[in-house]
């Protein structure tokens, strides 16, 4: 495995947008499970991502979202594709 291979391997995740901030900035809630590290119980734990939304999702879309170079201040995401449509 040279070194091109390892290159742009980029993060993928999905989550649900949860506000459209400006033109073309929408903030995303992904949420992921893990272990409490004393107790073992799971935990359903959430993170807000801001990103680059050039397809134009609408508030409660799921949406999948790509790492990629700083846009912006806050912005290192970019909306890949709408997964679902909200209700």
């Amino acid at each position: 495995m040279d070194d091109t291979e390892t290159r742009n391997v980029r993060k993928i995740r999905t989550g649900i947008v949860v506000s459209l901030s400006g033109e073309k900035t929408v903030t995303v809630k992904i949420d992921y499970r893990k272990h409490h590290p004393k107790y073992g119980k799971m935990m359903t734990m959430s993170k807000k991502l801001h990103c680059h939304d050039e397809i134009g999702c609408g508030l409660g879309d799921t949406v999948r979202v790509m790492e990629t170079r700083p846009i912006s201040k806050t912005k290192h995401w970019r909306v890949v594709e709408i997964v679902e449509k909200a209700k």
